[in-house]
């Protein structure tokens, strides 16, 4: 998987065009997001370092890069604190979550 065009760095975009950089090895922990950047499937994602996300809007996907990085962060701690989710978005982060194999 060493490609000269891999950066640190990647972009999601929602569906509603808000975007976020977020660093490549918290996106990786979503299986989705991980599959279009791997550069040796060939989607153009991989040579882009962008993906757009047609069913997540910007809210969710703010919410989905958090918990990315919160994963990231706790995934070795025994006693991770509770992440804050507000309920009117638990629906669509369930929907998410399952779209993006998190």
């Amino acid at each position: 998987m060493a490609d000269s065009n891999l950066t640190e760095y990647v972009t999601l975009v929602s569906n509603d065009g808000f975007e976020f950089k977020i660093l490549r090895s918290a996106a990786c922990l979503a299986g989705a997001i991980k599959n279009s950047l791997d550069p040796t499937y060939g989607f153009k994602e991989g040579s882009d370092n962008r993906v757009t996300l047609p069913t997540i809007n910007g809210v969710t996907l703010e919410k989905v890069c958090e918990y990315l990085y919160y994963n990231q962060k706790y995934a070795e701690s025994k006693d991770a604190p509770d992440m804050e989710i507000p309920p009117e978005l638990c629906l669509e982060l369930l929907i998410a979550a399952d779209y993006l194999d998190v």
